[in-house]
Protein backbone atom coordinates (compact mmCIF):
# COMPACT_ATOMS: atom_id res chain seq x y z
CA UNK A 1 0.00 0.00 0.00
CA UNK A 2 1.36 3.41 -0.99
CA UNK A 3 1.95 5.85 1.85
CA UNK A 4 1.31 8.88 -0.37
CA UNK A 5 -2.02 10.71 -0.18
CA UNK A 6 -3.36 13.72 -2.03
CA UNK A 7 -4.94 16.66 -0.20
CA UNK A 8 -8.01 18.34 -1.67
CA UNK A 9 -9.11 21.58 -0.03
CA UNK A 10 -12.74 22.59 -0.50
CA UNK A 11 -12.81 25.57 1.87
CA UNK A 12 -13.61 28.04 -0.92
CA UNK A 13 -16.69 26.07 -1.95
CA UNK A 14 -18.00 23.71 0.70
CA UNK A 15 -16.44 25.71 3.55
CA UNK A 16 -18.24 28.89 2.51
CA UNK A 17 -21.57 27.09 2.83
CA UNK A 18 -21.08 27.22 6.59
CA UNK A 19 -23.09 29.70 8.61
CA UNK A 20 -21.21 32.96 9.08
CA UNK A 21 -18.46 32.11 6.56
CA UNK A 22 -17.97 34.53 3.70
CA UNK A 23 -14.90 35.40 1.67
CA UNK A 24 -14.49 38.25 -0.78
CA UNK A 25 -12.87 37.65 -4.17
CA UNK A 26 -9.65 39.13 -2.79
CA UNK A 27 -9.86 36.80 0.22
CA UNK A 28 -10.32 33.81 -2.07
CA UNK A 29 -7.32 34.75 -4.16
CA UNK A 30 -5.15 35.22 -1.07
CA UNK A 31 -6.32 31.86 0.30
CA UNK A 32 -5.54 30.17 -3.01
CA UNK A 33 -1.95 31.44 -2.90
CA UNK A 34 -1.60 30.49 0.76
CA UNK A 35 -2.85 26.93 0.19
CA UNK A 36 -0.55 26.53 -2.80
CA UNK A 37 2.43 27.69 -0.72
CA UNK A 38 1.44 25.23 2.01
CA UNK A 39 1.46 22.42 -0.54
CA UNK A 40 -2.09 21.12 -0.97
CA UNK A 41 -2.67 19.20 -4.19
CA UNK A 42 -6.12 20.47 -5.20
CA UNK A 43 -7.93 23.73 -4.41
CA UNK A 44 -11.64 23.77 -5.18
CA UNK A 45 -12.41 27.40 -5.97
CA UNK A 46 -16.18 27.40 -6.11
CA UNK A 47 -19.20 26.83 -8.32
CA UNK A 48 -18.79 28.75 -11.62
CA UNK A 49 -21.92 30.58 -12.62
CA UNK A 50 -23.60 30.25 -9.23
CA UNK A 51 -22.87 33.83 -8.12
CA UNK A 52 -20.97 36.93 -9.30
CA UNK A 53 -18.23 36.42 -6.71
CA UNK A 54 -17.28 32.96 -7.98
CA UNK A 55 -17.51 34.13 -11.60
CA UNK A 56 -15.04 36.93 -10.85
CA UNK A 57 -12.79 34.60 -8.85
CA UNK A 58 -12.42 32.14 -11.72
CA UNK A 59 -11.62 35.02 -14.07
CA UNK A 60 -8.94 36.47 -11.81
CA UNK A 61 -7.40 33.28 -10.43
CA UNK A 62 -6.04 32.39 -13.86
CA UNK A 63 -3.42 35.13 -13.47
CA UNK A 64 -1.92 33.53 -10.34
CA UNK A 65 1.34 31.66 -10.81
CA UNK A 66 0.74 28.63 -8.62
CA UNK A 67 3.66 26.33 -7.90
CA UNK A 68 1.92 23.04 -7.19
CA UNK A 69 -1.83 23.06 -6.56
CA UNK A 70 -4.30 22.22 -9.32
CA UNK A 71 -7.43 24.37 -9.33
CA UNK A 72 -10.83 22.72 -9.46
CA UNK A 73 -14.22 24.07 -10.47
CA UNK A 74 -17.25 22.37 -8.94
CA UNK A 75 -20.46 21.39 -10.70
CA UNK A 76 -22.87 18.51 -11.26
CA UNK A 77 -23.69 15.92 -13.89
CA UNK A 78 -25.80 16.86 -16.91
CA UNK A 79 -29.54 17.16 -16.62
CA UNK A 80 -31.70 14.19 -17.54
CA UNK A 81 -32.77 13.82 -21.14
CA UNK A 82 -30.16 16.01 -22.85
CA UNK A 83 -26.66 15.54 -24.23
CA UNK A 84 -23.72 16.51 -22.05
CA UNK A 85 -22.51 18.83 -24.81
CA UNK A 86 -25.83 20.71 -24.60
CA UNK A 87 -25.82 21.14 -20.82
CA UNK A 88 -25.32 24.81 -19.90
CA UNK A 89 -23.87 24.02 -16.48
CA UNK A 90 -21.16 21.74 -17.90
CA UNK A 91 -20.31 24.44 -20.45
CA UNK A 92 -19.92 26.93 -17.59
CA UNK A 93 -17.52 24.53 -15.89
CA UNK A 94 -15.38 24.39 -19.02
CA UNK A 95 -15.54 28.15 -19.47
CA UNK A 96 -13.99 28.59 -16.02
CA UNK A 97 -10.71 27.48 -17.60
CA UNK A 98 -9.78 25.29 -14.63
CA UNK A 99 -7.70 22.16 -15.25
CA UNK A 100 -9.81 20.05 -12.86
CA UNK A 101 -13.56 19.58 -12.90
CA UNK A 102 -15.19 18.12 -9.81
CA UNK A 103 -18.71 16.98 -10.55
CA UNK A 104 -21.24 15.60 -8.12
CA UNK A 105 -23.67 12.84 -9.04
CA UNK A 106 -26.41 10.78 -7.44
CA UNK A 107 -25.58 7.39 -5.95
CA UNK A 108 -28.64 6.89 -3.74
CA UNK A 109 -31.69 5.44 -5.46
CA UNK A 110 -33.91 7.63 -3.25
CA UNK A 111 -32.38 10.76 -4.76
CA UNK A 112 -32.53 9.41 -8.30
CA UNK A 113 -36.22 8.53 -8.24
CA UNK A 114 -37.58 11.09 -5.76
CA UNK A 115 -35.32 14.16 -6.03
CA UNK A 116 -34.16 14.44 -9.64
CA UNK A 117 -37.02 12.11 -10.70
CA UNK A 118 -35.43 10.07 -13.43
CA UNK A 119 -34.70 6.40 -13.98
CA UNK A 120 -31.79 4.53 -12.47
CA UNK A 121 -30.49 3.80 -15.97
CA UNK A 122 -30.63 7.45 -17.04
CA UNK A 123 -28.74 8.49 -13.91
CA UNK A 124 -25.91 6.11 -14.82
CA UNK A 125 -25.84 7.60 -18.31
CA UNK A 126 -25.79 11.13 -16.85
CA UNK A 127 -22.70 10.28 -14.82
CA UNK A 128 -20.79 8.54 -17.60
CA UNK A 129 -21.68 11.06 -20.32
CA UNK A 130 -20.75 14.06 -18.15
CA UNK A 131 -17.38 12.68 -17.12
CA UNK A 132 -16.54 11.56 -20.66
CA UNK A 133 -17.50 14.93 -22.13
CA UNK A 134 -15.26 16.84 -19.70
CA UNK A 135 -12.29 14.47 -20.02
CA UNK A 136 -12.57 14.68 -23.81
CA UNK A 137 -11.93 18.42 -23.41
CA UNK A 138 -8.63 17.62 -21.68
CA UNK A 139 -9.84 18.12 -18.12
CA UNK A 140 -9.08 15.94 -15.13
CA UNK A 141 -12.39 14.90 -13.55
CA UNK A 142 -12.93 14.04 -9.91
CA UNK A 143 -16.29 12.43 -9.28
CA UNK A 144 -18.00 13.32 -5.99
CA UNK A 145 -20.33 10.43 -5.16
CA UNK A 146 -23.02 12.29 -3.21
CA UNK A 147 -24.72 10.45 -0.32
CA UNK A 148 -22.61 7.43 -1.21
CA UNK A 149 -22.83 5.74 2.19
CA UNK A 150 -26.60 6.16 2.46
CA UNK A 151 -26.87 4.94 -1.10
CA UNK A 152 -24.66 1.93 -0.44
CA UNK A 153 -26.68 0.90 2.60
CA UNK A 154 -29.92 1.16 0.61
CA UNK A 155 -28.68 -0.59 -2.54
CA UNK A 156 -24.98 -1.51 -2.60
CA UNK A 157 -25.03 -2.91 -6.14
CA UNK A 158 -26.47 0.28 -7.63
CA UNK A 159 -24.16 2.54 -5.63
CA UNK A 160 -21.17 0.65 -7.04
CA UNK A 161 -22.65 0.88 -10.55
CA UNK A 162 -22.63 4.68 -10.30
CA UNK A 163 -18.91 4.58 -9.50
CA UNK A 164 -18.26 2.23 -12.40
CA UNK A 165 -20.06 4.69 -14.70
CA UNK A 166 -17.73 7.50 -13.60
CA UNK A 167 -14.68 5.28 -14.18
CA UNK A 168 -15.90 4.37 -17.68
CA UNK A 169 -16.16 8.06 -18.42
CA UNK A 170 -12.55 8.57 -17.36
CA UNK A 171 -12.74 9.95 -13.80
CA UNK A 172 -9.37 10.11 -12.08
CA UNK A 173 -10.85 9.78 -8.60
CA UNK A 174 -14.04 8.60 -6.93
CA UNK A 175 -14.55 10.70 -3.80
CA UNK A 176 -17.04 8.97 -1.53
CA UNK A 177 -19.17 11.59 0.21
CA UNK A 178 -20.77 11.08 3.61
CA UNK A 179 -23.05 13.97 2.71
CA UNK A 180 -25.38 13.72 5.71
CA UNK A 181 -22.49 13.17 8.12
CA UNK A 182 -24.30 10.31 9.81
CA UNK A 183 -21.90 7.40 9.34
CA UNK A 184 -20.08 5.64 12.17
CA UNK A 185 -16.46 4.61 11.87
CA UNK A 186 -16.64 0.81 11.60
CA UNK A 187 -19.39 0.79 8.97
CA UNK A 188 -17.69 3.60 7.02
CA UNK A 189 -14.37 1.79 6.96
CA UNK A 190 -15.99 -1.45 5.77
CA UNK A 191 -17.75 0.31 2.88
CA UNK A 192 -14.62 2.21 1.80
CA UNK A 193 -12.70 -1.08 1.91
CA UNK A 194 -15.24 -2.63 -0.46
CA UNK A 195 -14.87 0.24 -2.94
CA UNK A 196 -11.07 0.05 -2.73
CA UNK A 197 -11.19 -3.68 -3.50
CA UNK A 198 -13.40 -2.98 -6.54
CA UNK A 199 -11.60 0.01 -8.05
CA UNK A 200 -8.18 0.28 -6.35
CA UNK A 201 -7.12 2.69 -3.62
CA UNK A 202 -5.44 5.05 -6.10
CA UNK A 203 -8.93 5.80 -7.47
CA UNK A 204 -10.68 6.42 -4.14
CA UNK A 205 -11.06 9.51 -1.98
CA UNK A 206 -13.22 10.44 1.01
CA UNK A 207 -15.29 13.55 1.72
CA UNK A 208 -16.74 13.66 5.24
CA UNK A 209 -18.98 15.95 7.29
CA UNK A 210 -18.99 16.43 11.03
CA UNK A 211 -22.67 16.01 11.91
CA UNK A 212 -21.88 13.13 14.26
CA UNK A 213 -18.66 14.73 15.50
CA UNK A 214 -16.66 12.20 13.51
CA UNK A 215 -15.56 14.09 10.40
CA UNK A 216 -11.85 13.72 11.09
CA UNK A 217 -12.18 10.17 12.47
CA UNK A 218 -14.10 9.01 9.40
CA UNK A 219 -11.55 10.59 7.08
CA UNK A 220 -8.69 8.80 8.84
CA UNK A 221 -10.65 5.54 8.76
CA UNK A 222 -11.13 5.96 5.02
CA UNK A 223 -7.39 6.37 4.51
CA UNK A 224 -6.82 3.37 6.75
CA UNK A 225 -9.14 1.37 4.47
CA UNK A 226 -7.02 2.25 1.43
CA UNK A 227 -8.33 5.56 0.05
CA UNK A 228 -5.63 7.94 -1.14
CA UNK A 229 -7.35 11.32 -1.51
CA UNK A 230 -8.56 13.43 1.41
CA UNK A 231 -11.16 16.16 1.03
CA UNK A 232 -11.73 18.65 3.83
CA UNK A 233 -11.76 22.30 4.84
CA UNK A 234 -9.65 24.70 6.87
CA UNK A 235 -10.70 24.72 10.54
CA UNK A 236 -13.61 22.44 9.66
CA UNK A 237 -15.68 25.22 8.07
CA UNK A 238 -18.76 23.95 6.26
CA UNK A 239 -22.49 23.47 6.13
CA UNK A 240 -24.36 22.59 9.33
CA UNK A 241 -21.69 21.43 11.81
CA UNK A 242 -18.92 21.59 9.22
CA UNK A 243 -16.68 19.40 7.10
CA UNK A 244 -13.77 17.23 8.14
CA UNK A 245 -11.16 19.58 9.58
CA UNK A 246 -8.00 19.31 7.50
CA UNK A 247 -6.00 20.85 10.32
CA UNK A 248 -6.93 17.90 12.53
CA UNK A 249 -6.64 15.29 9.79
CA UNK A 250 -3.22 16.25 8.43
CA UNK A 251 -1.16 15.91 11.64
CA UNK A 252 -2.79 12.56 12.35
CA UNK A 253 -2.01 11.35 8.84
CA UNK A 254 1.61 12.48 8.86
CA UNK A 255 2.60 11.99 12.50
CA UNK A 256 0.55 8.94 13.47
CA UNK A 257 -0.34 7.02 10.31
CA UNK A 258 2.98 7.32 8.45
CA UNK A 259 1.31 8.85 5.39
CA UNK A 260 3.06 11.41 3.23
CA UNK A 261 1.97 14.31 1.06
CA UNK A 262 3.64 17.35 -0.40
CA UNK A 263 2.36 19.59 2.40
CA UNK A 264 3.80 17.31 5.11
CA UNK A 265 7.08 19.25 4.91
CA UNK A 266 5.21 22.41 5.93
CA UNK A 267 3.31 20.96 8.87
CA UNK A 268 5.00 23.36 11.28
CA UNK A 269 3.09 26.17 9.53
CA UNK A 270 -0.27 24.63 10.42
CA UNK A 271 -1.24 26.81 13.38
CA UNK A 272 -0.27 29.97 11.51
CA UNK A 273 -2.35 28.83 8.53
CA UNK A 274 -5.35 28.16 10.76
CA UNK A 275 -5.13 31.64 12.30
CA UNK A 276 -4.85 33.14 8.80
CA UNK A 277 -8.15 31.56 7.75
CA UNK A 278 -9.92 32.69 10.92
CA UNK A 279 -8.62 36.23 10.43
CA UNK A 280 -9.97 36.41 6.87
CA UNK A 281 -13.27 34.84 7.96
CA UNK A 282 -13.47 37.31 10.88
CA UNK A 283 -13.86 34.45 13.35
CA UNK A 284 -12.40 34.01 16.81
CA UNK A 285 -9.98 31.05 16.76
CA UNK A 286 -11.16 27.90 18.52
CA UNK A 287 -8.81 27.56 21.47
CA UNK A 288 -9.87 23.92 21.92
CA UNK A 289 -9.01 22.89 18.37
CA UNK A 290 -6.88 19.69 18.38
CA UNK A 291 -3.19 20.14 17.63
CA UNK A 292 -3.33 23.87 16.78
CA UNK A 293 -5.62 25.48 19.37
CA UNK A 294 -4.11 27.71 22.05
CA UNK A 295 -5.26 25.19 24.68
CA UNK A 296 -4.05 22.08 22.82
CA UNK A 297 -0.84 21.92 24.87
CA UNK A 298 -1.84 24.01 27.87
CA UNK A 299 -1.32 22.54 31.35
CA UNK A 300 -3.29 23.77 34.34
CA UNK A 301 -3.00 21.10 37.02
CA UNK A 302 0.20 21.33 39.06
CA UNK A 303 1.00 17.62 38.68
CA UNK A 304 0.53 17.80 34.90
CA UNK A 305 2.72 20.86 34.54
CA UNK A 306 5.43 19.37 36.74
CA UNK A 307 5.45 16.10 34.80
CA UNK A 308 5.45 17.88 31.44
CA UNK A 309 8.43 19.95 32.58
CA UNK A 310 10.42 16.77 33.32
CA UNK A 311 9.28 14.65 30.37
CA UNK A 312 7.15 16.56 27.84
CA UNK A 313 5.68 13.42 26.31
CA UNK A 314 4.20 12.45 29.68
CA UNK A 315 1.27 14.81 29.02
CA UNK A 316 1.76 15.81 25.36
CA UNK A 317 0.93 13.35 22.57
CA UNK A 318 3.24 15.12 20.08
CA UNK A 319 5.89 17.83 20.14
CA UNK A 320 3.77 21.03 19.74
CA UNK A 321 6.44 22.61 17.53
CA UNK A 322 5.69 20.03 14.82
CA UNK A 323 2.42 21.85 14.09
CA UNK A 324 3.64 25.34 14.95
CA UNK A 325 2.18 25.33 18.45
CA UNK A 326 3.81 25.56 21.88
CA UNK A 327 3.48 24.34 25.43
CA UNK A 328 1.67 26.72 27.77
CA UNK A 329 1.33 26.64 31.54
CA UNK A 330 -1.90 27.99 32.99
CA UNK A 331 -1.73 29.42 36.48
CA UNK A 332 -4.78 28.86 38.67
CA UNK A 333 -5.67 27.93 42.22
CA UNK A 334 -4.51 24.39 41.33
CA UNK A 335 -1.01 25.64 40.56
CA UNK A 336 2.03 24.53 42.52
CA UNK A 337 5.59 25.80 42.65
CA UNK A 338 6.64 24.03 39.45
CA UNK A 339 3.72 25.44 37.49
CA UNK A 340 4.38 28.99 38.59
CA UNK A 341 8.12 28.72 37.99
CA UNK A 342 7.48 27.35 34.50
CA UNK A 343 4.96 30.09 33.77
CA UNK A 344 7.34 32.78 35.00
CA UNK A 345 10.04 31.44 32.67
CA UNK A 346 7.55 31.41 29.79
CA UNK A 347 6.87 35.09 30.53
CA UNK A 348 10.58 35.95 30.59
CA UNK A 349 11.06 36.03 34.37
CA UNK A 350 13.28 33.82 36.50
CA UNK A 351 11.57 32.58 39.66
CA UNK A 352 13.26 30.01 41.89
CA UNK A 353 10.80 27.41 43.19
CA UNK A 354 12.47 27.64 46.60
CA UNK A 355 12.62 31.43 46.84
CA UNK A 356 10.80 33.18 49.73
CA UNK A 357 8.71 35.06 47.16
CA UNK A 358 7.20 31.80 45.87
CA UNK A 359 4.95 31.04 48.86
CA UNK A 360 3.73 34.63 49.04
CA UNK A 361 3.00 34.60 45.32
CA UNK A 362 1.14 31.29 45.49
CA UNK A 363 -0.99 32.52 48.38
CA UNK A 364 -1.78 35.76 46.56
CA UNK A 365 -2.69 33.94 43.35
CA UNK A 366 -5.04 31.59 45.16
CA UNK A 367 -6.66 34.50 46.99
CA UNK A 368 -7.14 36.42 43.75
CA UNK A 369 -8.66 33.43 41.99
CA UNK A 370 -10.99 32.90 44.95
CA UNK A 371 -12.13 36.50 44.47
CA UNK A 372 -12.84 35.85 40.80
CA UNK A 373 -9.62 36.65 38.95
CA UNK A 374 -8.57 34.33 36.13
CA UNK A 375 -5.18 34.59 34.48
CA UNK A 376 -5.47 31.96 31.75
CA UNK A 377 -6.10 34.61 29.08
CA UNK A 378 -4.48 37.46 31.03
CA UNK A 379 -0.76 36.75 30.82
CA UNK A 380 0.04 40.46 30.98
CA UNK A 381 -1.65 40.87 34.36
CA UNK A 382 0.08 37.72 35.58
CA UNK A 383 3.51 38.92 34.45
CA UNK A 384 3.01 42.21 36.30
CA UNK A 385 1.93 40.30 39.42
CA UNK A 386 5.02 38.06 39.34
CA UNK A 387 7.30 41.02 38.62
CA UNK A 388 5.93 42.79 41.70
CA UNK A 389 6.51 39.69 43.82
CA UNK A 390 10.12 39.57 42.62
CA UNK A 391 10.63 43.27 43.24
CA UNK A 392 11.23 43.78 39.52
CA UNK A 393 8.18 45.89 38.80
CA UNK A 394 8.82 49.42 37.60
CA UNK A 395 6.54 52.30 38.58
CA UNK A 396 5.85 54.30 35.44
CA UNK A 397 3.16 56.49 37.01
CA UNK A 398 0.90 56.71 40.05
CA UNK A 399 -2.86 57.03 39.98
CA UNK A 400 -4.14 59.59 42.43
CA UNK A 401 -7.75 59.07 41.45
CA UNK A 402 -10.35 58.98 38.69
CA UNK A 403 -14.00 59.93 38.21
CA UNK A 404 -16.56 59.06 35.54
CA UNK A 405 -19.91 60.69 34.82
CA UNK A 406 -22.58 59.77 32.29
CA UNK A 407 -24.83 62.38 30.74
CA UNK A 408 -27.77 62.04 28.38
CA UNK A 409 -27.73 64.66 25.63
CA UNK A 410 -30.84 64.26 23.54
CA UNK A 411 -30.60 60.88 21.84
CA UNK A 412 -26.95 60.47 22.79
CA UNK A 413 -25.28 59.18 25.93
CA UNK A 414 -21.92 60.84 26.65
CA UNK A 415 -19.40 59.76 29.28
CA UNK A 416 -16.82 62.09 30.76
CA UNK A 417 -13.77 60.82 32.64
CA UNK A 418 -11.36 62.72 34.85
CA UNK A 419 -8.01 61.10 35.67
CA UNK A 420 -5.41 62.37 38.16
CA UNK A 421 -1.88 61.01 37.71
CA UNK A 422 1.53 61.65 39.18
CA UNK A 423 4.64 61.33 37.01
CA UNK A 424 8.17 62.34 38.00
CA UNK A 425 6.77 64.29 40.93
CA UNK A 426 4.38 66.19 38.67
CA UNK A 427 0.59 65.98 39.13
CA UNK A 428 -1.50 65.76 35.97
CA UNK A 429 -5.23 66.28 35.66
CA UNK A 430 -6.82 65.22 32.34
CA UNK A 431 -10.41 65.09 31.11
CA UNK A 432 -11.86 63.26 28.09
CA UNK A 433 -15.23 62.37 26.61
CA UNK A 434 -16.37 59.26 24.79
CA UNK A 435 -19.60 57.41 24.11
CA UNK A 436 -18.85 54.93 26.91
CA UNK A 437 -17.20 55.21 30.34
CA UNK A 438 -14.33 52.80 29.60
CA UNK A 439 -13.50 54.65 26.39
CA UNK A 440 -13.53 57.95 28.27
CA UNK A 441 -11.17 56.58 30.92
CA UNK A 442 -8.88 55.21 28.24
CA UNK A 443 -8.73 58.58 26.47
CA UNK A 444 -8.12 60.55 29.67
CA UNK A 445 -5.36 58.17 30.75
CA UNK A 446 -3.64 58.45 27.37
CA UNK A 447 -3.79 62.27 27.48
CA UNK A 448 -1.87 62.21 30.72
CA UNK A 449 0.76 59.72 29.60
CA UNK A 450 1.48 60.51 25.94
CA UNK A 451 3.82 63.40 26.70
CA UNK A 452 6.04 61.11 28.78
CA UNK A 453 5.54 57.82 26.93
CA UNK A 454 4.89 58.39 23.19
CA UNK A 455 4.49 54.64 22.58
CA UNK A 456 1.09 54.88 24.28
CA UNK A 457 -0.22 56.21 20.96
CA UNK A 458 0.27 52.70 19.51
CA UNK A 459 -1.83 51.03 22.20
CA UNK A 460 -5.14 49.73 20.91
CA UNK A 461 -7.97 48.12 22.88
CA UNK A 462 -8.97 45.17 20.68
CA UNK A 463 -11.56 43.38 22.79
CA UNK A 464 -13.55 43.91 25.98
CA UNK A 465 -15.48 41.22 27.83
CA UNK A 466 -17.54 41.37 31.01
CA UNK A 467 -18.50 38.37 33.13
CA UNK A 468 -20.90 38.45 36.09
CA UNK A 469 -19.40 36.18 38.76
CA UNK A 470 -22.38 35.74 41.08
CA UNK A 471 -25.70 36.49 39.44
CA UNK A 472 -27.55 35.83 42.72
CA UNK A 473 -26.16 39.11 44.05
CA UNK A 474 -28.06 41.01 41.37
CA UNK A 475 -26.75 44.51 40.71
CA UNK A 476 -24.22 44.07 43.55
CA UNK A 477 -22.58 41.07 41.86
CA UNK A 478 -18.83 40.99 41.38
CA UNK A 479 -17.76 41.52 37.80
CA UNK A 480 -14.71 40.27 35.96
CA UNK A 481 -13.47 42.34 33.02
CA UNK A 482 -11.04 41.03 30.42
CA UNK A 483 -9.35 43.44 28.01
CA UNK A 484 -7.32 42.39 24.99
CA UNK A 485 -4.82 45.02 23.83
CA UNK A 486 -2.23 45.30 21.09
CA UNK A 487 0.37 47.66 19.68
CA UNK A 488 0.72 46.36 16.12
CA UNK A 489 3.50 43.96 17.12
CA UNK A 490 1.96 41.84 19.88
CA UNK A 491 -1.33 41.19 21.67
CA UNK A 492 -1.86 40.75 25.40
CA UNK A 493 -4.66 40.23 27.88
CA UNK A 494 -5.35 41.85 31.25
CA UNK A 495 -7.99 41.28 33.92
CA UNK A 496 -9.76 43.20 36.67
CA UNK A 497 -12.39 42.18 39.26
CA UNK A 498 -14.67 44.34 41.36
CA UNK A 499 -18.30 44.74 42.43
CA UNK A 500 -18.11 47.91 40.32
CA UNK A 501 -17.77 47.23 36.59
CA UNK A 502 -16.00 50.57 36.00
CA UNK A 503 -13.43 49.80 38.69
CA UNK A 504 -12.85 46.30 37.26
CA UNK A 505 -12.37 47.87 33.82
CA UNK A 506 -9.96 50.42 35.25
CA UNK A 507 -7.81 47.68 36.80
CA UNK A 508 -7.58 45.84 33.49
CA UNK A 509 -6.89 49.08 31.64
CA UNK A 510 -4.08 50.11 34.00
CA UNK A 511 -2.47 46.67 33.64
CA UNK A 512 -2.69 46.94 29.84
CA UNK A 513 -0.84 50.26 29.89
CA UNK A 514 1.78 49.13 32.42
CA UNK A 515 2.46 45.98 30.42
CA UNK A 516 3.07 47.97 27.24
CA UNK A 517 5.44 50.32 29.05
CA UNK A 518 7.24 47.36 30.66
CA UNK A 519 7.90 45.91 27.20
CA UNK A 520 9.75 49.13 26.30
Amino acid sequence: MSSAVKIYDTTLRDGTQGEGISFSVTDKLLITEKLDQFGVDYIEGGFPGSNPRDITYFQEVRSLKLKHARLAAFGSTRRAGIKASEDAQLKTLLDSGMPVMTIVGKTWTLHVTEIIRTTLEENLAMIEDSVRYLTAQGREVIYDAEHFFDGYRANPDYALQTLAAAIRGGASNLSLCDTNGGSLVDDFKTIVGRVVSEFGGDKVGVHCHNDSGLGAALTLAGIGAGATLVQGTANGYGERTGNANLFTVLPSLFLKMDRTARCAANLDQLRELSLYFDELANLKPDTKSPYIGASAFAHKGGLHANAAQKVKSSYEHIDPALVGNRTRVLVSDMAGRSSIAMKAKELGLELDEKSPAMKTLIDELKDLEFRGYEFEAADASLKLLIARALGQAKTFFEVEGYRVSVERRGAESISEATVKLKLNGQSLHTVAECSGPVGALDKALRLGLEGFYPQIKLLELRDYKVRILDSRAGSNARTRVFIESGDGKSIWGTVGVSDNVIDASWQALIDAVNYQLLQG
